[in-house]
């Protein structure tokens, strides 16, 4: 691995561990400026606070969250989208370079692919460009892969799940990131077909925190390698104690009622 690769995959990701934490905050090109993203920068702060590796959010977005104070997290440039207006929201396209990122100063570089879309092969064929750019420039690629389209009845099956992982591994990605299939045993089957670090997405709001806690527990049990959580994280009343809590887990391998104890202490 080139050094410089291996230093910005230390930014975000804890060299003991070899887990981490990341918050997305991409979600304002998809949906707008949603509850949790209007303030970038308190946004920001609080998952560092609470022990976050990285933050993960578009190229324009670092002039609106730099903080220029408290502790340092690492900067993931994301380079797709695809808006909730458009007649086709899974079809994502490339809106930034490798350079972009690397101008920004961002730590690594990540990429949504949506396998089963009908417009797949496009996202597919970005995914591969951008894996060979990012090599040259050693920069760590985080590859977002989800199974959405007409073919894909159930996105959480443990063997869809296992292919997008697998595809995003095949490709060139150095962390994938896929859905959580529910369960340790189910997920071992994807994180073991894989041999790249395997984060899980955070899915729809959780009714309560020892869901979110328990998922992180279960999923690094299984062989995961952490969070990539966005609206579970940021959209909590308390961000930086939900994320002190998981990185009790992800990183210190707490148990859940300790982590819970955590929150309510």
């Amino acid at each position: 691995m080139l050094t410089g690769k291996a230093v910005r995959i230390e930014r975000i990701m804890d060299r003991n561990s070899g887990r981490t934490i990341i918050v997305p905050m991409d979600h304002g090109v998809t949906v707008g400026p949603i509850y949790g993203l209007v303030d970038l920068r308190d946004a920001v702060n609080q998952a560092a606070e609470g022990g976050a590796n990285a933050v993960l959010m578009h190229k324009g977005v670092p002039r609106c969250s730099h903080r220029r104070h408290g502790r340092d997290i690492g900067l993931i440039m994301h380079l797709s989208a695809s808006t909730d207006l458009s007649p086709y929201p899974n079809a994502k396209t490339l809106v930034g370079t490798v350079e972009d990122a690397l101008k920004l100063g961002a730590d690594g570089v990540s990429v949504h692919v949506n396998l089963g879309d009908e417009t797949e092969r496009h996202m597919l064929s970005e995914l591969g460009k951008l894996t060979s750019s990012a090599a040259e420039w050693g920069m760590p690629v985080i590859a977002m892969m989800y199974a959405r389209g007409p073919k894909v009845t159930d996105q959480y099956d443990p063997d869809v799940v296992a292919h997008c992982a697998r595809v995003g591994m095949e490709l060139g990605a150095d962390i994938v990131k896929v859905n959580y299939t529910g369960d340790p045993k189910s997920f071992e089957t994807v994180t073991r077909c894989c041999c790249i670090p395997v984060v899980i997405a955070g899915g729809p709001r959780m009714e309560n925190d020892e869901q979110i806690l328990r998922m992180a527990y279960d999923s690094v049990a299984a062989g995961g390698a952490g969070l990539s959580v966005g609206r579970n994280i940021f959209q909590h009343p308390d961000t930086s104690r939900l994320v002190r809590s998981l990185h009790a887990i992800v990183h210190n391998e707490a148990e859940v009622k300790d982590a819970l104890e955590m929150m309510r202490s």
